[in-house]
């Protein structure tokens, strides 16, 4: 007995390292929705002018993205991103994708998209979906100001970076072409923003009517409140981008 219980061990402890290596590879990806570390870089977000530029025709500049231009990529993100666009499981798993922007032509916005995935997925009660659609619309709130914020310092850095041009000795076209594209890449960075808030409240006011319909419930008073002081924040942004693009958003629902 004791011959078979040496035998028995090693292959015992070699399961176990099995299990614990897959459980520790599971979570590589990083946990509560955050993303896995070897997607993160100090341009992670530098894409966004790219696709953006590229959606309307334009080319993205290459000079390199200044500190405050990285952060307003970095803070713009969580606010392009639909939220309840990640299932539960790929967020324990740190998914994490590029987004088209609203100028691309196969881009449809569907205001309905939120409020039935928030219905449809699994809830212990309704109170729990008001409160998700009341957190949601909280960090949106809470994410507003830290952005039009840097959007304020990368615009004005714009203006002066616009009226230092002319004054420039020996300005390459290449050089002015880099800096007219960067210009142009976070002016459109912060429109895109600006439609994703207009879109998002659509939603949140989509999925409160039909949450209200099927289980009323005094949590709809709350959820109605902070709506209205989004779409209040949003319809007054502290700046405007210029020049606006046109907004060719299909919507539906």
């Amino acid at each position: 007995m004791p011959d078979t219980i040496r035998q028995i061990r090693p292959f015992v402890s070699a399961v176990l390292l099995t299990l614990l290596g897959a459980a520790l590879g599971a979570c590589s990806g990083g946990d509560f929705g955050r993303t896995r570390e070897s997607m993160r870089s100090d341009d992670m977000h530098r894409w966004l002018g790219a696709e953006v530029t590229a959606s309307v025709g334009l080319r993205p500049s290459q000079f390199q993205l200044t500190d405050e231009e990285r952060q307003l990529r970095d803070l713009a993100y969580p606010l392009i991103e639909p939220p309840l666009s990640r299932p539960a499981w790929k967020s324990v798993f740190g998914d994490y994708k590029a987004l088209p922007s609203p100028w691309r032509q196969k881009v449809v916005f569907d205001r309905t998209m939120y409020g039935r995935t928030l219905i449809d997925e699994p809830h212990r009660s309704h109170s729990s979906r008001y409160a998700q659609l009341i957190e949601d619309v909280r960090n949106d709130t809470t994410r507003f100001e830290p952005f039009f914020a840097s959007a304020i310092r990368v615009i004005d850095l714009d203006k002066k970076r616009n009226a230092s041009m002319a004054r420039v000795s020996a300005l390459s076209p290449k050089e002015r072409e880099d800096a007219v594209e960067r210009m142009q890449e976070n002016s459109l960075i912060i429109q895109w923003v600006q439609q994703c808030l207009e879109q998002r409240v659509s939603s949140y006011r989509w999925a409160l009517e039909r949450l209200v319909i099927q289980a009323p419930d005094g949590m709809a008073a709350d959820a109605d409140r902070l709506i209205g002081e989004l779409a209040a924040q949003t319809a007054n942004p502290p700046v405007q981008a210029q020049p606006p693009y046109g907004r060719a958003v299909i919507s539906k629902g």
